[in-house]
């Protein structure tokens, strides 16, 4: 089964004026995100506001993503959503449009127990085929539930197409205990992007990014001359990956990312209420460390 890997990037969703998902946009930007050399492309995450969208838009974005890359790049949706059956109608339509994978978050919000974590994964893992790549997307800062190694080894006892986890939270221990999932045969993707290279050489498979999105080629860099092994290049475009997360605040507010792609030549997008659009004043701080950051690197 195929594997997320490399620099999988966590796509924005772009919303026009009248707050409808410009489809127009998302067309332009899945051609540029393939154009960057990035690896994977990853849509209706955290990074893509997910939880304000509705199924419909979730589905009209996937839709859009997998016609457009067309098979020039590997597209793993997010599909987790507030309850069970959501998150399996939404699984189902990934598939069914030639998806080469999903990823689908811990239930979030509402507390759940070790009990009901394995049994929603299971639920998704059994509505779908064996040979469709499913990822547990583990964020418990902002999901509130966290799942453990050992019922992640349950869960592979009861499972044939849950393959990997992508893990949001920069602990290098957990990461360690998730690489030995399934007698270390198990995926790893990380998301907190600034550890994109000790990553790599823990044995991890890439980074699911959002600030990929105000900058590409370094992050592509890192990945691809740690492949050739030189650590030393890798080294030092990893340090340039990390001060763009740091000048996009982290991934914190997807704002940025839509103007950083704007600065990149796509069309203007907005946030959607209650979340706000950059200021002027925010933007020409932006423009000021991404002109400081562009002039480095060329």
């Amino acid at each position: 089964m195929k594997k997320m890997h490399g620099v999988i990037t966590a796509m924005v969703t772009p919303f026009d004026k009248e707050d409808k998902v410009d489809i127009r946009i998302v067309k332009a930007y899945t051609d540029f995100l393939i154009k960057s050399g990035v690896h994977c492309l990853y849509p209706t995450g955290t990074t893509g506001e997910c939880l304000k969208l509705s199924s419909n838009e979730r589905k009209l974005i996937a839709e859009t993503v997998v016609a457009q890359a067309d098979k020039r790049i590997d597209v793993f949706i997010h599909t987790g959503a507030m309850t069970t059956k959501e998150t399996i109608e939404l699984s189902k339509h990934a598939h069914s449009i030639g998806a080469d994978g999903i990823g689908v978050v811990t239930p979030q919000f509402f507390c759940v127990n070790d009990k009901e974590m394995e049994e929603f994964y299971v639920s998704v893992s059994k509505a779908l085929p064996d040979d469709f790549p499913i990822y547990i997307y583990c964020i418990p800062q902002c999901a509130g539930n966290d799942i453990k190694p050992e019922i992640i080894e349950r869960i592979l006892k009861r499972t044939k197409n849950i393959i990997g986890v992508k893990y949001s939270y920069p602990d290098f221990v957990r990461v360690k205990d998730y690489l030995l999932c399934n007698g270390g045969n198990f995926s790893v993707v990380v998301g907190s992007d600034r550890l994109f290279l000790p990553a790599l050489a823990m044995g991890c498979d890439g980074t699911v990014t959002g600030c990929v999105n105000a900058g590409p080629s370094k992050f592509v860099e890192v990945y691809e001359k740690f492949q050739k092994g030189d650590l030393k290049g890798a080294q030092a475009a990893q340090k340039f990956t990390a001060e763009i997360c740091e000048i996009t605040k982290n991934g914190s507010n997807m704002a940025i990312f839509k103007y950083a792609l704007e600065r990149q030549g796509l069309p203007q997008s907005f946030m959607r209420a209650p979340a706000l659009d950059l200021t002027q004043e925010e933007k020409n701080q932006m423009d000021k460390a991404l002109k400081d950051y562009e002039s480095r690197i060329k």
